[in-house]
């Protein structure tokens, strides 16, 4: 014989040949030849036990010792102890030892795509359940749409979604609600007299109709393209090219008017536009080059002419008001004085005569002497 000592939070089950036999309580133990013992905590997983577990549950004394739960396909449980998370229970029989620990448990059907709401996912995400939930995230300037099963589910607001993972598929699409910007870039493009250019134009819009966007239309985006594509040719191709330079500031209110109705069936609101470039080829850009310089250059022969007689006209007039009043002829032959001293380096005097009387015949006219 020998003894085994059973601590105070432990039980002790007791088996011969295969056989249950009884429990031990804490304490000290006699067990006889050809017995064994096999020691577990309370509140434990029963673990390696001595036989198969539907054997040990058909003994009343343990089925009574027991918390059994039973996982079954598809299926998880959660275990909490004093309503504190402790593990994830898959499919299968789990057996935990009655007394210290008091255990509560969650069940979950993997099966369905609706997490339940007595699952607090803000305490369990992103672990431990990250392996069984699948996450998706509309972020606060997007909307979502879901499609469950490849069907139209919902509209999804912002925030954060979760679902099971399983063989239903579920797919999310998302659409930006800031305004966006659609490029129609370097069209080549035929004027009403046969010139060729190159145009880029610009269209800003706003999503309004998630539905329509995304669910009654595919690819909207490329669908507002093509729209605003045909429009710009259209209304490019009815002006010449001097048409298309005077009222380039036309274009965008017409393309804009003339693709709303489009726009709004794909569930987008047009809020703005306008041309970018207008690029004549080489050729095109000379003739432009040379009929603008022949205009600028004519405005320039014009404007010398008028100001040559305007000039004319005043000397005329001053002609005039000098032969009727001499002092006016003696004030402007003394301002012609002047700009000739300014330009007097050195005045030699001879010796012949007074310094006075030769100075005054240089500056004094003579009546028949003429200051030209």
């Amino acid at each position: 014989m020998k003894t085994v000592r059973v601590l105070s939070r432990q039980i002790g089950l007791v088996f011969k040949h295969g056989e249950f036999k009884r429990l031990l309580s804490a304490g000290n133990h006699w067990i006889w030849p050809g017995e064994s013992v096999s020691v577990y905590d309370q509140g434990s997983l029963l673990q390696n036990p001595p036989c198969d577990l539907t054997a040990l549950l058909s003994y009343p004394a343990i089925a009574d010792r027991l918390d059994v739960i039973e996982v079954k396909d598809n299926e998880i449980a959660l275990q909490f102890e004093s309503d504190r998370f402790q593990t994830i229970l898959q499919k299968g029989r789990w057996a935990y030892w009655k007394g210290i620990k008091q255990y509560s448990y969650i069940k979950a059907d993997l099966s369905q795509l609706e997490i339940p709401a007595a699952i607090n996912l803000l305490s369990l995400m992103p672990q431990p359940l990250s392996a069984f939930v699948r996450t998706h995230t509309v972020e606060a300037y997007e909307q979502g749409v879901l499609f469950i099963d490849w069907k139209f589910d919902r509209i999804l607001t912002p925030g954060t979604y979760y679902w099971w993972k399983n063989t239903i598929p579920v797919h999310v699409t998302k659409v930006d609600t800031r305004q966006q910007q659609v490029e129609i870039a370097g069209q080549e493009i035929l004027t009403k007299d046969k010139a060729s250019l190159r145009l880029s134009f610009f269209v800003q819009y706003i999503v309004q109709d998630v539905i329509k966007a995304l669910v009654e239309n595919k690819d909207y985006e490329k669908q507002l393209y093509v729209s605003v594509q045909l429009a710009l040719r259209e209304y490019i191709g009815g002006l010449t090219l001097d048409e298309l330079l005077d009222r380039k500031g036309e274009v965008a209110p017409y393309i804009l008017l003339a693709t709303a109705a489009t726009a709004a069936q794909l569930g987008v609101e047009l809020r703005g536009g306008g041309v970018r470039d207008i690029i004549l080829p080489g050729d095109m850009r000379d003739i432009m080059n040379q009929v603008l310089m022949a205009e600028k250059k004519a405005q320039a022969n014009s404007i010398m002419r008028r100001e040559e007689t305007a000039s004319t006209r005043s000397l005329l007039n001053t002609a005039k008001l000098m032969e009727d009043n001499e002092m006016l002829w003696k004030l402007k032959e003394m301002e012609y004085v002047e700009k000739i001293a300014d330009k007097i380096g050195s005045i030699s005097v001879s010796n012949s005569g007074s310094m006075v009387d030769q100075l005054k015949e240089i500056l004094v006219r003579r009546p028949d002497r003429q200051i030209l």
